[in-house]
C-alpha cells in the first residue's frame, strides 16, 4: 500500500527510519517497489547516471517528465517524488507552479522536490498553495554547487549550520512537508532534525536524521564516473545470496521464461532489501559512510550549543 504524508510524519514522531531511493525507469521502479521501499525520488541525478550529462544542470522538464512517467508506471503503489530541474522554478511563482503541476498531472507523481531555502520561499509557498506537496533540499545542492565552490561538504561550521537552519525554518514556514539534507556531518544533521518538526531526511547527512536516500546506480555499482563518500554499493553484500538462490533453481532457463526471476533485477532487489534492512536497523549509514568532522570543529559547535542553551529548544 502506498505510504501517505501522514505516515511519514508519524514515523518521525515514533523515531522510526524510512527508506527512499532514486529510480529513473520502469524496471528499477518495479524492483524498488517489490523490495519494499517507502518512497522513490525521480531525481535530476538521472541526467548524469541515466542520460550521461556531466552534471544535473542540463536536465530539462521534458526529460524529467519522461523519466517520472516510466517510474510511476512501474511503481504505482509507492509514493513517488518528482525532482524539479534547474530552470523549472526559479524564474517565477507561475512557472514553478506550472512545472510542479506537470509532475502531478502528466507523470502521476505524489509530490515534488526542489533545491534552496529562503531564496525559493515564495516558489515553495505558491506550489503548496496550489495543493502540491513539496520536499525541500538543503546542504549541498547540486544545481547551485558552483555557489559553494563545487561539491563541498556543508554544515561543518557554526555559520553554515545557522544558514541551513534559517533555510529549513523558511521551508517549513512556506509549507514544505519534509526536507532532504545533503553532504554534511552527522552533528549538523542532528541539530537540524531536532530543531525542525517536519521529517528531515538525508543523503550523506549522517545517521541522526529520520530516513535515508540512496542513488539506485550507486547502490548497484552501475555508475562509474564517481561515487560519493556516503554512497554504499550493496552488490558485494548480496552476491553470495544471489549465487545460492540461482544455484538452488533446478532449471534457471525455465524460471527465466516463466517468471523472469533469473537475472540482475533479482540481484538488485536483494541489494535494495539489504539497504532497507540496514537503514531500518540503524546500521546504515555507519561511520565509514558519514562525512568526518575534526575534533576542533565539533568542540566549537558543542560550545556554541551549550552557550546558546540550544538544546532547550528540543
Amino acid at each position: 500500500m502506498k505510504k501517505s504524508i501522514l505516515w511519514f510524519q508519524k514515523m518521525k514522531k515514533q523515531k522510526k527510519q524510512i527508506t527512499w531511493i532514486t529510480a529513473y525507469d520502469y524496471p528499477f521502479a518495479q524492483t524498488a517497489e517489490r523490495a519494499g521501499i517507502d518512497m522513490i525520488l525521480v531525481g535530476d541525478s538521472g541526467g548524469m547516471v541515466q542520460l550521461g550529462y556531466k552534471s544535473t544542470n542540463p536536465v530539462t522538464m521534458d526529460e524529467m517528465i519522461i523519466l517520472a512517467k516510466s517510474v510511476t508506471r512501474g511503481a504505482n503503489n509507492t509514493f513517488v517524488v518528482g525532482d524539479m530541474p534547474q530552470g523549472s522554478y526559479e524564474i517565477s511563482k507561475e512557472l514553478a507552479v506550472s512545472n510542479a503541476l506537470r509532475f502531478i498531472k502528466e507523470a502521476n507523481c505524489d509530490a515534488v522536490k526542489l533545491e534552496g531555502g529562503e531564496r525559493v520561499y515564495d516558489k515553495v509557498k505558491a506550489i503548496v498553495d496550489a495543493g502540491i506537496p513539496v520536499i525541500g533540499h538543503l546542504g549541498l545542492t547540486p544545481q547551485s554547487a558552483t555557489t559553494f565552490g563545487g561539491y563541498k561538504v556543508q554544515g561543518k561550521t557554526i555559520d553554515s549550520i545557522k544558514s541551513i537552519l534559517r533555510d529549513a525554518e523558511s521551508l517549513k514556514k512556506a509549507g514544505a512537508w519534509a526536507i532532504l539534507l545533503e553532504a554534511m556531518p552527522t552533528k549538523a544533521g542532528e541539530i537540524i532534525e531536532k530543531s525542525i518538526d517536519i521529517p528531515i531526511y538525508g543523503i550523506g547527512a549522517g545517521s541522526a536524521v529520520n530516513g535515508q536516500l540512496i542513488i539506485m546506480h550507486d547502490l548497484m555499482g552501475f555508475y562509474q564516473s564517481f561515487r560519493p563518500w556516503f554512497a554504499k554499493c550493496y552488490i558485494p553484500d548480496v552476491v553470495d545470496e544471489f549465487h545460492k538462490y540461482i544455484s538452488a533453481i533446478k532449471d534457471p532457463k525455465e524460471i527465466g521464461r516463466s517468471e523472469r526471476a533469473d537475472g540482475l533485477l533479482i540481484m538488485a532487489e536483494m541489494g535494495i532489501k539489504k539497504y532497507i534492512e540496514e537503514v531500518k536497523s540503524n546500521k546504515f549509514p555507519s561511520e565509514e559512510y558519514c562525512y568526518p568532522i575534526t575534533e576542533e570543529e565539533l568542540n566549537t559547535i558543542n560550545i556554541w550549543l551549550k552557550d546558546e542553551n540550544y538544546y532547550y529548544r528540543f
